[in-house]
C-alpha cells in the first residue's frame, strides 16, 4: 500500500515574501530543483572509456534506463504524487538542489537496470549511496501501488485474443500461455541461512514463477518462496494453482475441434511441472511416435515464450540476475514485481527494447530441470486429444 498522506501544519508566515524558505539549509526557489538532470547526466556518461553506450541521444536514454522517454514519463506520472508527498529533506544532489521526481525515478530504473552497486549508481547522478538506497525504495513502493494494473490475468475477451495468437503461432487449440520458473540469487547472513533457502546448485536463492501470454507479458507471478523447493511444489503453493484446481481460473470457453474432440483452456510448462488437465507437459523422450514428437516440438516453441520472458526481464533489470548483496527477504517479493511491472509496461506502451538486452543464455544457467513424475489422467487425455488434432 502506499503511505498515508499526513497533514500538515503551516506555520504562518512573515510578511517579507521575497525571503526563500529552506530545508536544512538548501533553498526552495524554483530554481533549486534539478530539473536539467538528463543533460548532466549524458554529458557525465555518455563518454565512459571502452562502454557501448549509443551515440544518439534517444537510444542512449533506452540504454540507460530500459524505456523511451515516452514510456519514463507515464512512469513517472505513475508514481509523481506518491514521491512527491513525502517530505524531500535529504534528496539533494551534489550541487544542494533537490531532487526532481524525473531524476528519483532515474536513478531507481538506473539501479534496477544495471545491478550496479549503489555507490556506483550515485556516483552517475551527482547523489550518495543513502539517497540512492532512499529513493529506490520509495519508487519501489509507489510503483508496486500505482502499477498493478499492469499485470493481472486477463478477462475473457482478451484471454480469447491471447489463445488465437498463441494457436496462429504453435498450431495449440485453446492454449491461454505459457509458465516457467526462475531462481533469484542472494548472499545471506550467516544468521539467515537455512537448507530452505539453500538450492539444488548450493546457492541461496528465491523463485519467481510467472505464466505469460503470446507477447511474452506476465499473466501472473508468485514469488517470496525459498529456492529450496521444487517449481512443482512453487506451483502448488501458489494462489495461481488454487484457481485453477478449484475452476475459478482457465475455465472459459471449450473448444470442439474438427473431430468432436472438445478441449478446455490449458496453459504448457516444462518436465519440471505435473502433468495436469490444465497444465500440458511433453511427453517423455522414450519411444516417442511420429504423433508425439511433432507436439513435443510444437510445444517447446510454445513453453519458449515463458523462458524468454525471463530471458528479458533479468537481462532488462540486471538486479535480479546479479547477486542480491544480503537483501531484505521481506523487501525482495516487491522488488521483484516492480520489475516485471516494468517488464509488462514497456510492452504495453508499446516500447522497444534492444534485441541485446536479454541475456544470451538460459535465465537459470547452470540449473539442472528436474523432472516432475505425477500425471493426472485426465491431463493424459488432454494431451493425447491435442496431439491427434495437430496431426491430422
Amino acid at each position: 500500500m502506499a503511505p498515508p498522506k499526513k497533514s500538515k501544519k503551516h506555520k504562518k508566515e512573515p510578511r517579507n515574501l521575497n525571503k526563500c524558505k529552506s530545508v536544512s539549509g538548501v533553498p526552495l526557489g524554483p530554481k533549486a530543483v534539478d530539473s536539467d538532470w538528463w543533460d548532466s547526466f549524458w554529458q557525465k556518461n555518455s563518454t565512459v572509456s571502452g562502454s557501448t553506450v549509443p551515440s544518439d541521444d534517444a537510444e542512449g536514454f533506452k540504454y540507460f534506463f530500459r524505456v523511451s522517454k515516452q514510456t519514463f514519463e507515464y512512469i513517472c506520472s505513475l508514481v509523481r504524487e506518491d514521491l512527491v508527498s513525502r517530505p524531500p529533506s535529504g534528496l539533494i544532489n551534489i550541487e544542494g538542489r533537490l531532487l526532481s521526481v524525473e531524476k528519483q525515478v532515474a536513478i531507481a530504473l538506473r539501479r534496477l537496470a544495471s545491478g550496479e552497486s549503489q555507490v556506483s549508481v550515485g556516483a552517475a547522478f551527482g547523489v550518495g549511496q543513502s539517497t540512492v538506497s532512499q529513493v529506490t525504495w520509495r519508487f519501489i513502493e509507489a510503483l508496486e501501488e500505482r502499477a498493478r494494473h499492469h499485470l493481472k490475468f486477463p478477462d475473457s475477451s482478451r484471454m480469447e485474443e491471447i489463445k488465437s495468437k498463441l494457436e496462429a503461432s504453435f498450431g495449440f487449440p485453446n492454449c491461454c500461455g505459457a509458465i516457467d520458473a526462475t531462481h533469484i540469487i542472494m548472499t545471506l547472513p550467516t544468521v539467515q541461512t537455512s537448507d530452505d533457502w539453500c538450492d539444488p546448485e548450493n546457492n541461496y536463492s528465491m523463485l519467481l514463477q510467472g505464466v505469460v501470454d503470446h507477447e511474452m507479458r506476465f499473466l501472473d507471478i508468485v514469488t517470496g518462496w525459498p529456492g529450496g523447493m521444487t517449481v512443482s511444489r512453487l506451483l502448488k503453493c501458489s494462489g495461481f494453482f488454487k484457481l485453477c484446481d478449484s475452476g475459478e481460473r482457465l475455465n472459459g470457453n471449450i473448444r470442439t475441434l474438427s473431430g468432436g474432440t472438445r478441449i478446455r483452456e490449458y496453459i504448457v510448462g516444462g518436465v519440471g511441472y505435473p502433468l495436469l488437465s490444465w497444465l500440458i507437459t511433453p511427453y517423455e523422450s522414450n519411444g516417442l511416435s511420429t504423433s508425439m514428437s511433432k507436439f513435443n516440438a510444437m510445444h517447446e516453441s510454445a513453453r519458449l515464450l515463458a523462458v524468454k520472458a525471463f530471458s528479458q526481464l533479468k537481462g532488462s533489470w540486471r538486479i535480479l540476475n546479479k547477486v542480491m548483496w544480503r537483501p531484505d527477504k521481506r523487501k525482495l517479493p516487491s522488488i521483484i514485481l516492480v520489475c516485471c511491472l516494468l517488464h509488462n509496461i514497456i510492452i504495453d506502451t508499446g516500447d522497444k527494447l534492444h534485441p541485446d538486452v536479454a541475456l544470451s543464455g538460459h535465465h537459470d544457467l547452470g540449473y539442472r530441470e528436474h523432472c516432475c513424475k505425477q500425471v493426472d489422467h485426465t491431463g493424459k487425455t488432454v494431451r493425447d486429444d491435442i496431439a491427434k488434432a495437430l496431426t491430422t
